[in-house]
């Protein structure tokens, strides 16, 4: 199982993985830590992350960037029309209201929606975590903001389904922070609360988010944010500031040129981070328009001066993180700074005049957000066992439920209910019971309560409810189950009937007083139309299978129940019992993809990256035929020299001159099959040179190895050591004569190739050689390492009992008994049976006679 955190950025994007000694963030393609968060469309395939970034200065129409402030949000979102004008490509309102990015790709203009792009960048990131780890990865755990609607949510999870991945949680980005923050404390408190300030200050938006930390676990008190408040409103400052002056100086109107607007805006940026350590930058850009070379000079206080509208909007989520925690500025311990604009000094100094300290810097500004989504991963997976950390989520958004009554309900002038059900600040995950009292088919919509911070349409979604079954009680209950799943994304989960019948069973009058009591505790809030919601009800945790523990919407009976049924006088009396019946639920999610068009945008995805990959094998191909052009060309002048001939190098030289040529003309842009065939072309020229070259580097140790073999055997053969004595003079004739013929084959192919140029093709091959060396050790070897044979153990020697004063016999763990042979001297017997192979060689049984003395 992949344990993978993902933190995709506005302009950038972290991969970190869990391994058994801790988090390790992944680096890419160029070994680099940050992956670009862009995807470039070609003319025959497409260029993500690091390859897209490098194509965007020579393709920025096509270049498709800052996804994150486009997805999931409606076309006519004032955020939206702010950003549409900084970015250099195209970018219209679809036919339902959301925008479609517009892009040249495989010669022809296509379409493309943000979902779409985000899951190609999803794609690039699971191929750099695959990469590194060897292995599929499918299970991961993505950060998003805090300040995600419920459709940017199911988006992300969209994306993420395009790309072939399943999130186990989408968790917030200041969440992730502070787990990768407070998991490796040991210091943590056991009762006193900890509170610390999380402020993320990323690319696009800030985040600030309080949490309480005790020992083993995290709480999140609040949460705030500025969704257009970032590191490139700065750029953006200097980008209009310089782009005015430039204007006035060189008559020059840098927002006319898609590509000088990128190069200006990239200036800036690094200007921005010259700033934030120096007092002072320059900027100068050469042939940034009309071929002309721009200068410009800012200096810190003038930065921060032409800044302050927006320095001004820092404190705002500060003051209201601190009011919804219901904290003082006093009851912050510490602050932690992170994000890659909360280098900017004067936003340094704003956070310290405000909490009264200094912002600390233990974390690393823009990987926390990945570890604390790999380290959430990692709790969430079964493959690896982590510290025991407890992460208490809240939701951001108050959550409520509204609906009408049915037909008949509302001509009779019914107005529309409104019932709150997960409040802002409510835990992640929960799940909530919802009575209604109805008979027929009505709807639901779930939507948010306030809409003051998110410039989002209210309504998310609306759930159909019914038909219903036929009816059997007068007074008919309905309820329905409200989950809020680890994602933070809120639906209607069941629905369920619920009709009371009478039975006649034997029952105590106690339980029948106690049915009525569960009747009033049901509905506490009975001050609503008929129809109306009738209580709301937390059905979190183990309290969710109320109805399994005897529980009616989370009101346990009464615990004197089974006594009073034991002491009271049983009485034949009809009690109600309850018959449960599920009612069909159907989903709409507004703006929401259908099961269709995400199937759709699956296939999709697999073709563009079916073709990127055909492409990326042409050019692999294309660069092995120019490689090997070059590559024979310095060897046919170098140490090929002497194994072609003249006549043979100038055809060679030519047919490789002719290949190179085409290569830039007209095989500049040909099939994959084209260039494997031209490469064949080549081989069949060069295979042979380079073949009587090898040969003739390798011919010398093989000679070598076979001589050697030769020597070893007739050594062998005509040595008079002992542990040969078992072997047939006739046996050692024949390794002797195998011995002779090769030497006399070898001797033979040696003369004839010395005779031969080095261009000529070589009669001695290696091969060859080998193949004689294996055939002389296969024939030789079972002759030579036959093993001694065993002496026959006398039979009358078992029988006889050992004398008095004798020695001892063998006491092998393995081994039998030995039986002394005819001289008395139990060194000489070989015990059989001893579980161990015959060694090569046999050794002399002088060498064995310590070692079987020793065991006796």
């Amino acid at each position: 199982m992949s344990v993978v955190g993902f933190d995709f950025g506005n302009e950038s994007c972290i991969v970190a993985v869990a391994r058994q000694r801790g988090i390790d963030v992944v680096l890419n393609d160029e070994s680099k830590r940050e992956t670009p968060a862009i995807v470039c469309f070609g003319e025959k395939q497409r260029f993500i992350g690091t390859a897209g970034a490098a194509s965007s200065m020579m393709n920025p129409k096509n270049s498709i960037s800052q996804i994150k402030r486009l997805i999931g949000r409606q076309f006519s979102d004032p955020e939206l029309q702010r950003d549409i004008k900084s970015l250099p490509f195209n970018v219209t309102e679809g036919p339902d209201g959301y925008p479609l990015i517009h892009a040249r790709y495989l010669g022809e203009m296509r379409t493309f929606t943000p979902t779409q792009v985000l899951g190609m960048v999803f794609s690039n990131l699971k191929s750099i975590a695959e990469q590194n780890l060897k292995a599929a990865v499918v299970d991961c755990c993505i950060g998003i903001p805090v300040y995600f609607t419920e459709l940017q949510r199911r988006a992300v999870l969209d994306a993420a389904t395009i790309a072939g991945l399943h999130p186990l949680r989408l968790i917030h980005e200041t969440t992730a922070t502070a787990l990768a923050y407070g998991i490796y404390k040991t210091d943590l408190p056991e009762n006193d609360q900890l509170n610390v300030a999380f402020v993320d200050i990323g690319h696009a938006s800030m985040q600030v988010c309080i949490a309480g930390f005790k020992k083993g676990q995290l709480k999140i008190l609040a949460h705030s944010f500025d969704r257009s408040l970032g590191g490139r409103d700065f750029d953006e400052v200097l980008f209009h500031h310089f782009s005015a002056k430039f204007k006035e100086e060189y008559k020059i109107d840098v927002s006319q040129n898609a590509r000088a607007c990128l190069r200006l805006r990239a200036a800036c940026e690094k200007l921005k981070k010259v700033l934030s350590a120096n007092p002072e930058a320059p900027l100068n850009i050469e042939c940034l328009m009309d071929e002309k070379d721009v200068r410009g000079f800012i200096k810190r206080e003038e930065f921060e001066q032409i800044s302050a509208p927006i320095l001004q909007r820092v404190k705002a989520p500060l003051e209201k993180a601190l009011a919804d925690a219901g904290l003082a500025v006093g009851d912050v311990h510490m602050v932690e700074v992170v994000g890659s604009a909360s280098r900017i000094p004067s936003i340094l100094k704003i956070l310290t005049e405000f909490f009264g300290k200094e912002p600390r810097r233990t974390m690393n500004a823009s990987e926390c957000v990945g570890r604390g989504c790999a380290l959430q991963c990692a709790i969430l997976s079964p493959t690896f066992k982590v510290r025991e950390f407890q992460v208490n989520e809240s939701f951001p958004f108050p959550i409520s439920l509204s609906w009408k009554g049915s037909v008949p309900d509302a001509q009779n002038g019914e107005a529309e209910q409104e019932q709150l059900v997960f409040p802002k600040g409510n835990p992640i995950p929960s799940v909530k019971a919802v009575t209604f009292h109805k008979t027929s088919t009505f709807s639901v919509d779930v939507q948010y309560s306030d809409v003051s911070d998110l410039q989002a349409p209210a309504k998310i979604s609306t759930y159909m409810i019914g038909p219903f079954p036929t009816l059997r009680s007068e007074k008919p209950k309905l309820k329905v189950k409200v989950r809020l799943n680890l994602h933070g994304i809120v639906s209607v989960e069941s629905a369920t009937l619920l009709e009371e019948e009478e039975v006649e069973v034997p029952v105590s009058k106690e339980p029948a007083k106690e049915d009525a009591k569960m009747e009033t505790d049901e509905k506490p809030n009975d001050t609503s139309a008929p129809g109306a919601n009738e209580t709301d009800v937390n059905m979190q945790d183990a309290k969710g299978t109320a109805e399994a523990a005897g529980v009616e919407n989370g009101v346990p009976q009464s615990g004197d129940k089974p006594v009073q049924m034991e002491t009271d006088t049983k009485v034949e009396a009809p009690k109600k019992k309850v018959k449960k019946t599920n009612v069909p639920v159907a989903e709409l999610v507004y703006g929401a993809m259908v099961s269709g068009d995400l199937q759709k945008a699956v296939e999709k995805e697999f073709e563009m990256a079916l073709q990127d990959r055909v492409m990326e094998e042409t050019k692999d191909k294309k660069n092995a035929v120019e490689a090997y052009v070059y590559d024979m060309r310095n060897k046919l002048c170098d140490k090929y020299h002497d194994f072609v001939t003249a006549s043979d190098k100038e055809e060679l030289m030519a047919k490789l001159q002719e290949t190179e040529d085409w290569l830039y003309e007209d095989g500049e842009d040909e099939t994959k099959g084209v260039y494997i065939a031209k490469l064949e072309e080549l081989k069949k020229q060069g295979d042979p040179i380079e073949e009587r070259y090898k040969e003739y580097s390798e011919r010398g140790t093989i000679i070598d190895q076979l001589a050697y073999c030769v020597n070893s055997y007739r050594e062998a053969a005509m040595s008079n050591d002992t542990k040969f004595d078992h072997i047939e003079l006739a046996e050692k004739q024949k390794v002797l004569n195998e011995c002779v013929e090769a030497e006399a084959w070898l001797r033979e192919k040696k003369q004839q190739q010395d005779q031969l140029p080095k261009y000529a093709t070589p009669v001695l091959l290696s091969a060859d050689v080998r193949k004689k060396a294996e055939a002389l050790d296969r024939f030789c070897r079972p002759i030579m390492m036959k093993p001694k044979p065993a002496k026959p153990a006398t039979p009358e020697a078992p029988a006889t009992p050992p004398h008095p004063g004798s020695e001892a016999e063998p006491q092998g763990a393995n081994s039998p008994k030995a039986s002394p042979n005819r001289n008395g001297d139990p060194s000489e017997n070989v015990p059989a049976g001893s579980g161990e192979a015959p060694p090569a060689y046999t050794e002399p049984m002088e060498t064995d006679k310590p070692e079987t003395t020793s065991a006796a």
